[in-house]
C-alpha cells in the first residue's frame, strides 16, 4: 500500500495489527462488539506462534508496510505490530433489507501510544472530531472518484493506550458511546454472543456468523458453485449450505498442529440431517480421489468427524503440522 486512503487504510491497519495475542488491558474489545452485528471474529494470533501458518501470517503483513506510507505511519507513531497488538476483533452488519446502514468495526488490544498515533494521522490529512464519549479522527478517502464515489471517510479512535477502535465513521462514534455506557452486552449473550458457548474458550481464531442476515449469500453460493462445477463432492458441499443459517467457525493451535471445528445450524431437523449425510459423503470422495495422489491426506481426512444435534451439524479435526505446512506452501505459490 503506498498511500493511506479511508476504510483502504482501516483494512491494511487492521490486517497489519493483526499480531500477536494475550489480552491484557481493562479494555474489553469483545465487550464493544455490538448486539445488532451480522459476524464477529476473533484472532489470537501469539496461539499461532508455534504454526507453520505464523510465518505465513507474518510475511503477508510485512508486505503491506514494507513500503511507502505504511511503514513511515508505523515508524512514525513508533508502532512495532508484532510486539504491541494483543487481540483483534473484527465485526460487521451488511446494508438491511429496510435501507439501514451497513457497517464494519475493528477493534485491537495491546500497548499504544495515543499521541504518537494521532499525530501521525493528522500529518496523513486526518481530521480531529470529538463527541461527547471521546474523541476520534476522520480519514479521507483518497480513492474516491471525481463523482465522490467510494467506500468513504474511515474513524479512528485511540480510546486508551491500550484499545484502538476503527471501521465506518458510525460504528466508531457508536462504539465510543458504548464504552461509556459500559458496554454493549455482548459477552453476557446479546445478540451474536449467545452463542458463544459454541466456541472453545482456548480458541486460537474463531467466528461467529448470522448466514440468513447476508444478502449476497445465494449470489456467493452461486459463485461458490461455479467453481466448484467439476468437483461433485464440492458442489454438494456448496449446495448444502444453502440451508444453513447460522455458522460458528474456530481453529486451536496444537503445538504445529491446527483442531478445527465448524458447527452450522439448519432451518430443521431434517435439513440437519441432509446436510450430515451430504458431509459424509464429501469426506468420502474426497478419501478416494486422495488414494493415489496423497495418501497422507487420506489419514487426515479419516480423523475427521461428522456428528448432528437435533438442526446442529457439527464437523472437527486436526490438521498436523506436516498438512498446515504444505497448504501454506501452496498457498505461497499461488
Amino acid at each position: 500500500m503506498k498511500r493511506f486512503a479511508a476504510i483502504p487504510f482501516v483494512l491494511a491497519f487492521a490486517a497489519t495489527l493483526a499480531l500477536p495475542a494475550t489480552a491484557s488491558s481493562g479494555d474489553d474489545a469483545l465487550a464493544l462488539v455490538p448486539a445488532d452485528a451480522a459476524s464477529v471474529g476473533v484472532i489470537h494470533v501469539a496461539d499461532l506462534r508455534t504454526s507453520p501458518l505464523a510465518a505465513r501470517l507474518f510475511s503477508d503483513t510485512d508486505h503491506i508496510s514494507v513500503a511507502g506510507d505504511a511503514q513511515h505511519f508505523l515508524d512514525e507513531a513508533s508502532l512495532n505490530p508484532k510486539e504491541d497488538v494483543d487481540l483483534v476483533v473484527a465485526a460487521g452488519s451488511p446494508k438491511g433489507a429496510g435501507g439501514s446502514d451497513g457497517w464494519g468495526l475493528v477493534l485491537f488490544e495491546g500497548r499504544f501510544d495515543p499521541a504518537r498515533l494521532s499525530a501521525a494521522l493528522v500529518e496523513r490529512g486526518a481530521t480531529k472530531k470529538s463527541t461527547p464519549a471521546g474523541d476520534y479522527y476522520l480519514v479521507p478517502d483518497r480513492h474516491a472518484d471525481s463523482s465522490g464515489h467510494g467506500s468513504g471517510p474511515a474513524g479512528i479512535a485511540f480510546a486508551s493506550a491500550h484499545l484502538v477502535i476503527a471501521g465506518s465513521e458510525s460504528a466508531v462514534v457508536t462504539a465510543l458511546a458504548q464504552r461509556s455506557a459500559g458496554g454493549t452486552g455482548f459477552t453476557s449473550g446479546a445478540g451474536l454472543g449467545r452463542h458463544l458457548s459454541r466456541i472453545d474458550s482456548g480458541a486460537s481464531a474463531w467466528a461467529l456468523v448470522d448466514v440468513s442476515r447476508i444478502p449476497a449469500k445465494d449470489a456467493a453460493m452461486r459463485h461458490a458453485q461455479a467453481h466448484a462445477s467439476g468437483d461433485d463432492a464440492a458442489t454438494a458441499l456448496v449446495s448444502s449450505m444453502k440451508s444453513v443459517q447460522f455458522l460458528a467457525l474456530q481453529a486451536t493451535a496444537k503445538g504445529d498442529a491446527l483442531k478445527l471445528a465448524a458447527t452450522g445450524v439448519a432451518n430443521d431437523a431434517e435439513t440437519a440431517g441432509l446436510i450430515e449425510d451430504t458431509l459424509r459423503g464429501v469426506l468420502a470422495a474426497w478419501r478416494l480421489a486422495a488414494q493415489e495422489k496423497s495418501p497422507d491426506t487420506v489419514a487426515v481426512l479419516r480423523k475427521f468427524t461428522v456428528s448432528r444435534d437435533k438442526d446442529t451439524v457439527s464437523i472437527s479435526g486436526t490438521l498436523p503440522g506436516a498438512t498446515v505446512r504444505a497448504l501454506a506452501e501452496k498457498k505461497h505459490a499461488d
